[in-house]
């Protein structure tokens, strides 16, 4: 980015045009939409130009710009259409301290002027730093035509009532208030009532606001799915953009991250197998903190946070403060495992049932009813089970599983760096040391990926790419 977009404030202050002809006019239409005082040097100025100067809109000198001329102002343009009359009041604006921009000349000029969608006081800047005006022109007009001629009063409005707004409590309670003024009760007021209802309908949201500013805390225990964000669920993702603070795991996506709410405080709580974690006491303590404070919290968790995400324990605890709660089911990292080698989790005739296993706790592993898993046809969606996988072929085979049985991992399931490695029982330990996975995987027994699964990511692919 060459050049770093800002709105300078213009009000009372020079502004000085050298020029007569078009160039300058298109300028000083758009400058006169300002509270700068205008003053333009043009020998020759068009009849418009006179025109202003005589309702004293702006200060009209029929001679060239000279040396002094520049004194004190804070923009100058170059407008005569003349590259080296141009050049010649280019010189002296910079030597008298001000801005300079010189129409149609992008290399030389210091500031640029955008293509302004104007809603006062909504101002909308587009630039391209020259490289395509017609874009910028063209964004221009699709603005224009979307955005509503009301969006101004209702802005002007709203900036007149601000420090009545200000009874309200400083963070969530402000926020949802003018996010109910901007986008519901204003613009169905002014509809109805114009200028005057709005300023009615503004002073009743207030009071509706006020009377509700003390609403408690609450704890929404969202599931964030596998990683891909448009596996995210639309509740999950409104409850990220109401969340004042944001309490995760390590294996949520930055880009899933990204759409919290921007003031949305993030904190990183991971826990990793059989490697630094979070305590799960110092977890419940944070929900338990930030809900007290009146902070909506969003406690994020990969996949659903039904499955192996120590819900209860979080609950119990929420719960024992007297804080109100709910559950975001998301979509379970099985079901994206399972999407990522064409295959589905039951099947007529094979299997009426899928059992979800843990491999992080091998105590929970040797209690587990490994007889009726061993039977042909059955099918295990086994979470983080790469540390395990030796301790779970053992028991396999040793209570009968046939050693041809197709296990399939999925490495990062849905994300663009995901993995899929096609190994059967006997030969799963040394598979897995020779992938050398090193991101959280889901193990399949019992599934062998099909064989135009391949075929299914490249159409994923394709359609990202014409998107």
């Amino acid at each position: 980015m060459q050049h770093f977009p800002i709105f300078l404030s213009l009000s009372g202050e020079r502004v000085v045009v050298a020029g007569g002809g078009a160039a300058a006019l298109a300028k000083l239409r758009l400058l006169m939409k300002t509270e700068a005082r205008l003053v333009v040097h043009a020998p020759d100025p068009a009849p418009e130009i006179e025109t202003w100067a005589r309702d004293a809109r702006l200060t009209l000198y029929r001679r060239a710009l000279v040396a002094g001329d520049v004194a004190g102002a804070r923009l100058v343009y170059a407008a005569s259409e003349d590259a080296a009359e141009d050049a010649r009041v280019s010189a002296i604006a910079r030597a008298e301290g001000a801005l300079v921009n010189i129409v149609d000349n992008l290399a030389d000029s210091q500031f640029l002027t955008p293509a302004i969608v104007d809603r006062d006081p909504v101002t909308i800047a587009i630039g391209t730093e020259g490289a395509a005006p017609v874009l910028a022109r063209a964004l221009k007009a699709e603005l224009e035509a979307r955005l509503p001629v009301r969006l101004g009063p209702l802005a002007r409005i709203g900036k007149a009532f601000r420090k009545v707004a200000e009874a309200l409590p400083m963070g969530r309670a402000r926020r949802d208030f003018w996010q109910a003024y901007y986008f519901g009760t204003g613009p169905r007021a002014f509809d109805a009532g114009g200028e005057e209802g709005t300023r009615d309908a503004l002073d009743a949201l207030l009071n509706a606001h006020l009377a509700r500013a003390q609403r408690p805390g609450s704890v929404a225990f969202v599931g964030a799915g596998p990683g891909d964000p448009e596996l995210l669920t639309l509740k999950a993702r409104r409850a990220l953009d109401a969340a004042d603070v944001v309490i995760h795991d390590r294996l949520i996506s930055p880009e899933i991250l990204e759409l919290a709410r921007r003031e949305a405080t993030l904190i990183d709580m991971g826990k990793q197998g059989f490697g630094p974690s979070a305590a799960q006491s110092d977890i419940n303590a944070l929900l338990v903190e930030h809900a007290t404070t009146g902070a909506q919290v969003v406690r994020l968790k990969s996949g659903d946070s039904t499955v192996f995400g120590r819900l209860d324990e979080e609950i119990e605890a929420v719960e024992a403060a007297g804080i109100a709660w709910h559950i975001v089911p998301g979509i379970t990292s099985a079901s994206a495992a399972v999407a990522a080698i064409g295959q589905s989790l039951t099947r007529r005739g094979r299997n009426a049932s899928v059992r979800f296993l843990t491999g992080h706790d091998t105590r929970g592993f040797a209690d587990h009813d490994w007889r009726s898993l061993a039977r042909p046809g059955e099918v295990a969606a086994i979470y983080m089970g790469k540390t395990s996988a030796r301790f779970f072929q053992g028991r396999l085979l040793m209570h009968g599983a046939d050693p041809a049985t197709p296990v399939t991992l999925v490495e990062n399931a849905s994300r663009a760096d995901q993995r899929i490695l096609a190994t059967t029982l006997a030969d799963l330990p040394g598979a897995l040391t020779d992938a050398a996975l090193t991101g959280p995987a889901l193990t399949l027994f019992g599934l062998a990926p099909r064989a135009a699964a391949h075929l299914i990511r490249h159409d994923h692919d394709l359609i990202q790419e014409l998107a």
